[in-house]
């Protein structure tokens, strides 16, 4: 089983008089100890699933589970320990990752505070983890004189500190240059090898899929495509395919850029071929169908 099961998930929020469907049975499934990113313009739905994903918020209906723990079911006490103890956020913002007047050891100490884990043992693992992402020389440092990308490295040390099992990171690099992403991407990559935790990266870059080996696009509320990459033992890239997701239905969804392409609207035609499916717009235009 996979560490995180997603079938037929949907959430509907109530805004006034208005019901707004943010998944709209969304599948899907991650390994334990994969980094992946979903990947998707405003609205499609990634941020919702991260929400749920990280017990911030309840899905309508379906079902989701993440471990042991079925996030559908959980009580509201339930819902507060599971983030407390599973999970790891690095949110875009620096304010909602790091208190300003606490230094950087403080930082990482405070989650590990709340879970009464005891002074000495957190201020060594407060330090371990601060090595990890190269900042152990920054110890005493406040945020206000880290730069952005040594923030987010920060920040991702908090989010490690109670050993969780799934780091979500919400626009990670939507602040920073490029080699400081790199940096962050790099640091992530080490803990979830090293750590064997599962980091789900949310973002709307598309670039980020260059960082990554599975980016997982949505939209309107469900997965759309996949993308896989296969690397050697450098880290250089051996092969790169991109998939549209089927889901447990039999639906997919085509790629924007093909449906412009073919002019196809409400209905298309398909026929099964030899070792193929074929999709045509509107009416059947023989060549295409022969070739």
């Amino acid at each position: 089983m996979s560490f995180i099961e997603c079938e037929n998930l949907v959430k509907i929020y109530k805004v006034a008089d208005l019901e707004v469907v943010a998944l709209q049975g969304l599948d899907l499934q991650i390994q334990a100890g994969e980094m992946m990113a979903l990947v998707g313009p405003s609205g499609s739905g990634k941020s919702t699933l991260m929400n749920i994903l990280g017990g911030l918020d309840t899905p309508t209906a379906g079902h989701v589970q993440v471990g042991e723990h079925d996030l559908l079911h959980m009580s509201r006490r339930q819902q507060v320990a599971y983030r407390r103890r599973e999970v790891g956020f690095v949110w875009q913002q620096t304010a909602r990752n790091l208190l300003g007047y606490l230094t950087a050891q403080e930082n990482v100490e405070l989650p590990m505070a709340l879970n009464g884990v005891p002074s000495r043992e957190r201020r060594l693992r407060a330090r371990e983890l601060l090595d990890r992402v190269g900042l152990g020389h920054r110890l005493d440092h406040r945020p206000d004189r880290l730069s952005g990308g040594e923030q987010q490295r920060v920040a991702i040390a908090v989010g490690m500190a109670n050993r969780p099992r799934l780091l979500l990171a919400d626009e990670p690099t939507g602040e920073v240059d490029s080699e400081a992403a790199e940096q962050i991407f790099q640091t992530m990559r080490d803990l979830s090898h090293d750590f064997g935790v599962t980091v789900i990266v949310v973002t709307h870059d598309v670039g980020v899929s260059a960082r990554v080996d599975r980016v997982v696009g949505m939209r309107d509320g469900r997965t759309s495509i996949e993308i896989l990459r296969r690397r050697d033992e450098h880290g250089q890239t051996l092969s790169e395919d991109e998939y549209v997701i089927l889901d447990r239905a039999g639906r997919l969804q085509l790629p924007q850029a093909y449906i412009d392409s073919l002019g196809l609207g409400e209905l298309a035609r398909v026929r099964l071929l030899e070792d193929h499916i074929g999709v045509w717009p509107g009416e059947p235009n023989s060549k295409n169908e022969q070739e």
